[in-house]
């Protein structure tokens, strides 16, 4: 299943794929970062599973900071996220 991102997107899930154990996610880093979005159910299913992990540490840092600049950057960039899980939440339907 191939799926569209915006190069926001695409950069932030390069991102969140560079924060793994070294070499894990290698093939599906290569392919995000080819902008080959075509990924079989189980890099979705991956995919799915390591953007709600962000998304709950990313909440709990949010929580937790007290400078109103860092916390609104934070914010925005969980709005990124969330618009990021929801295309792969989307993709991961329709297989």
């Amino acid at each position: 299943m191939q799926f569209h991102v915006e190069p926001e997107e695409r950069k932030l899930l390069a991102d969140i794929l560079l924060e793994q154990e070294v070499g894990k996610y290698n093939e599906l880093l290569n392919k995000v970062l080819d902008r080959d979005l075509r990924f079989d159910v189980d890099e979705l299913e991956q995919t799915a599973t390591l953007i709600a992990d962000k998304k709950r540490r990313l909440k709990d840092e949010i929580a937790r900071q007290p400078v109103a600049d860092r916390k609104l950057d934070l914010q925005q960039q969980l709005a990124l996220l969330q618009q990021l899980e929801e295309r792969v939440n989307e993709a991961c339907v329709m297989f």
